[in-house]
């Protein structure tokens, strides 16, 4: 197998959800729709097959067949990256590596806590890195924090090395400190990489550091204002802006987290877009009190939206 030499562009890179019918199966026509929907907002690239898809809660078969929808559904239009590992020996997870890659996806997405035990050494996790890199033919691949099963950071002296092997292309960030995020980018200078910021109250922070881009929660209830600060976050012109942007991404954060990713998906409906809130994974109840917040939340986003002269169309994104 070989891969073609790439790199993802700056922006927003989303972690896709995953659309339910009510009976609890993959809503594929769902999912061909929520694909338009990121792309005509404006996004770099698409995540899917992530933890706000509820990667765990997938079956083999339906990880695959959810990214290879995706990957059809955008035609080229953008890059997809799409996670890989899902637990057991190095070897098992290098041939599903391998399978995600042939739906298409321009990398694989590796998570961090399933290369090593939590009381493993970052030397442990690094020698058992390698040895997967070296398993992926010239796989283009990625580095994802992911909270679960549980958070593994990566010291940029470890991700350095990682870079080094000249495969690794992505990471999504989310050591919650804007220092170590410069320290991150600064060792994988004159390597075709991009770090992708998880953690919006380092967002302007992260990208004046070199941040290739966001991949972030928040895409899922207002990609439109993740869009734009990627694009004017360094504007002078636009600067005080920015900074009420910033602030809005620090104020929002509890309750975009809360009954995540149910409320991401009940923010969406309530603006209008086609999508159930089923969710397969248990993130606690989405309470009439978090709704109302919600639905406060969503008022003041369309007053931010307007007052930047962002328009949000959603009938735009229906697949026809």
């Amino acid at each position: 197998m070989t891969a073609k030499t790439t790199s993802l562009p700056q922006g927003f890179i989303p972690v896709m959800l995953t659309p339910f019918l009510e009976s609890g199966a993959v809503d594929y026509d769902g999912l061909k729709t929520l694909t338009e929907f990121y792309l005509n907002a404006g996004s770099a690239g698409l995540f899917a097959t992530c933890l706000s898809s509820e990667m765990y809660e997938l079956s083999e078969q339906e990880r695959i067949d959810v990214t290879k929808t995706v990957v059809d559904q955008v035609a080229g239009r953008v890059p997809v990256v799409a996670t890989g590992t899902f637990g057991g020996p190095i070897a098992e997870q290098a041939e599903f590596v391998k399978r995600i890659y042939s739906t298409g996806v321009e990398a694989v997405i590796i998570i961090s806590s399933l290369i090593a035990e939590e009381n493993e050494s970052d030397e442990i996790f690094l020698k058992n890195a390698k040895e997967l890199i070296s398993l992926t033919d010239n796989i283009p691949l990625g580095f994802y924090e992911c909270p679960v099963p549980y958070k593994r950071l990566i010291p940029s002296t470890v991700l350095k090395e990682l870079v080094e092997t000249g495969r690794v292309i992505y990471h999504k960030d989310t050591c919650l400190d804007d220092e170590e995020v410069a320290r991150r980018i600064k060792v994988a200078e004159g390597y075709q990489f991009g770090l992708y910021d998880a953690y919006m109250v380092n967002a302007v922070s992260s990208l004046k550091a070199g941040a290739a881009g966001l991949s972030c929660i928040q895409g899922n209830i207002y990609p439109e204002l993740i869009i734009w600060i990627c694009k004017y976050f360094n504007n002078a012109d636009r600067e005080e802006d920015v900074k009420k942007v910033q602030q809005f991404f620090v104020d929002s954060m509890d309750v975009v987290h809360a009954a995540y990713p149910t409320i991401a998906k009940y923010s969406l409906q309530k603006r209008g877009f086609p999508i159930s809130i089923y969710t397969r994974r248990d993130v606690g109840e989405l309470t009439e009190e978090l709704k109302t917040e919600m639905d406060q939340l969503l008022v003041v986003i369309e007053k931010l939206q307007n007052e930047l002269g962002i328009t949000s169309n959603f009938t735009e994104y229906l697949v026809k």
